[in-house]
C-alpha cells in the first residue's frame, strides 16, 4: 500500500504517520447498588492522549504501574473501547468503524502480550495457535499453503519446525515469547503493539527477544508501539519515547534527546532511579525521590496531575491549570513537555522544594475518595 503524504512546517512533503491518536480517552464507570447499579464516578485510565507513530519506527511508552500504558495500547487497537477521541490508522479513523470493517483492519494491527504463557491457549499446539488467525482472516488457499506460511514464520523468529506439534508448556519463557511474536507476525501486520514484551524474561533472554524484534522490523518494515517500565529496554529499541503519568503524556522526545536532557520533573525522577554501573558517578549524581503514591485515576488532582508529588510545583497554575503538551524553546521540534515551568526548571530559576505526602481518605457512600495533605513529621507509621 502506498503511504500517504502530508506537509511539515516548511511546506515540504513528508510521509504521514501510520498511527495518529487525538485526545484519546478511556473511562471505566464505577458503579454501586444492590438491585440497580448506579454510576458514581469514572476511572480515567486514559484521559486526553495525543501521539503519532511514524511508519517503520518504534514508539516507546514508559511510566510507572497504573499510569494507563497498557490500556492506551489496547485502546489504539480498539481491544478496549475508547470513551472519546480518535485513532487513525493509515488514514482510516478506526474508532468509528463497524465490527466487520474493524475485524478486517485488525489483520494489519497485532499485539504481543506481557505474559507469554497465559496469552497462549494451553490446549492448542503451536501450529493450531498460528493457523487460527490465518483461518479467521481467510489467508491461505488451503492447509498446505497455511502450513508453509506458518513454517516460514517460525524460521523468522528462530524456532525449529518440530515446534509446530508441541504445546506452550513444553517451551521456555523465551521460546514462548517467540511463539507470541510469531502469532502476531504470521498475519503480515503493519503495526505491532508489544505490551511489556520482555518483562517476564531473564536478562539474557530479554536481549535476544529485543534483537529479534529489531531484526524483524528491518526486514519487514514493521511499526512498533513498545510499552515498558524498563527505561534501558526502551532506550535500546525506541526511536521516540513518550512518558505517561496518570492517564496522560507528560513528555515526548526522540530517544537520544530524552535520555540526554529530560525536562519534565516526573521524567527526571524516573531517570534518576536508573542505576549507573560507575560507583563514583552513582554517588555524585542527583537523586529525586517522589513523595507519596500515584493518585487514584478515579479522582485525579486538579490542574497538573503531577503537582501533588512534584518538587518544583508552584501555588499558581500547577493547582488550577492542566498543562498542555508543547514544544519547549531551545529544544528540537519533536521534544514536547507538559509542564508550566519547564523553562524555569531547565534554567535553574526554580529550585526543588520538599513535598508533603498525601493520604487518600476513605470514601463515604456516594462519594469519591479525596486526598488529604499530611505533615510527614506528625505521621505515625504504626497507625
Amino acid at each position: 500500500m502506498t503511504a500517504s503524504l502530508s506537509k511539515d512546517s516548511t511546506g515540504e512533503p513528508t510521509e504521514a504517520p501510520l498511527v495518529e491518536v487525538k485526545d484519546l480517552k478511556v473511562h471505566f464507570p464505577i458503579t454501586r447498588g444492590v438491585i440497580f447499579d448506579k454510576v458514581i464516578g469514572f476511572v480515567k485510565a486514559v484521559d486526553g492522549v495525543d501521539l503519532s507513530i511514524p511508519r517503520g519506527k518504534t514508539y516507546g511508552l514508559v511510566g510507572e504501574s497504573g499510569c494507563g500504558k497498557s490500556t492506551l495500547g489496547r485502546a489504539i487497537l480498539q481491544l478496549t473501547p475508547s470513551t472519546g477521541g480518535t485513532v487513525t490508522f493509515d488514514g482510516t479513523p478506526i474508532t468509528s468503524l463497524g465490527p466487520g470493517k474493524l475485524r478486517e483492519m485488525r489483520r494489519r494491527m497485532q499485539m504481543i502480550f506481557q505474559d507469554p504463557l497465559s496469552s497462549l491457549d494451553p490446549r492448542q499446539n503451536v501450529e493450531s495457535i498460528l493457523v487460527e488467525g490465518l483461518a479467521a482472516h481467510g489467508i491461505g488457499a488451503n492447509r498446505d499453503e497455511r502450513r508453509k506460511r506458518v513454517a516460514e514464520t517460525l524460521d523468522a523468529v528462530g524456532l525449529p519446525r518440530w515446534a509446530l506439534s508441541r504445546y506452550p508448556h513444553e517451551f521456555s519463557g523465551g521460546q514462548r515469547q517467540r511463539i507470541g511474536i510469531a502469532r502476531a507476525l504470521v498475519l503480515g501486520p503493519d503495526l505491532i503493539v508489544a505490551d511489556e514484551p520482555v518483562s517476564a524474561l531473564d536478562v539474557s533472554i530479554q536481549a535476544q527477544v529485543i534483537n529479534l524484534l529489531e531484526d524483524l522490523q528491518d526486514q519487514l518494515n514493521l511499526t512498533y508501539l513498545v510499552i515498558a517500565h524498563d527505561l534501558a529496554v526502551v532506550r535500546h529499541i525506541a526511536d521516540v519515547v513518550g512518558v505517561m503519568y496518570l492517564g496522560a503524556l507528560v513528555e515526548e522526545a526522540s530517544s537520544d534527546d530524552l535520555y540526554v536532557q529530560p525536562l519534565h520533573p516526573y521524567t527526571r525522577a524516573l531517570m534518576s532511579a536508573v542505576p549507573v554501573p560507575d560507583p563514583d558517578v552513582e554517588d555524585q549524581r542527583e537523586r529525586i525521590l517522589l513523595a507519596g503514591d500515584l493518585p487514584s485515576p478515579a479522582n485525579p488532582p486538579r490542574g497538573c496531575r503531577f503537582h501533588t508529588r512534584c518538587p518544583w510545583a508552584q501555588p499558581t497554575k500547577c493547582v488550577d491549570e492542566r498543562p498542555v503538551l508543547r514544544v519547549i524553546t531551545g529544544t528540537s521540534d519533536t521534544h514536547r513537555v507538559a509542564c508550566h515551568w519547564a523553562e524555569d526548571i531547565q534554567s535553574g530559576v526554580l529550585q526543588p522544594h520538599d513535598v508533603r505526602a498525601e493520604l487518600v481518605k476513605p470514601a463515604s457512600d456516594g462519594e469519591i475518595s479525596i486526598p488529604e495533605v499530611l505533615d510527614p513529621t506528625a505521621f505515625d507509621p504504626h497507625f
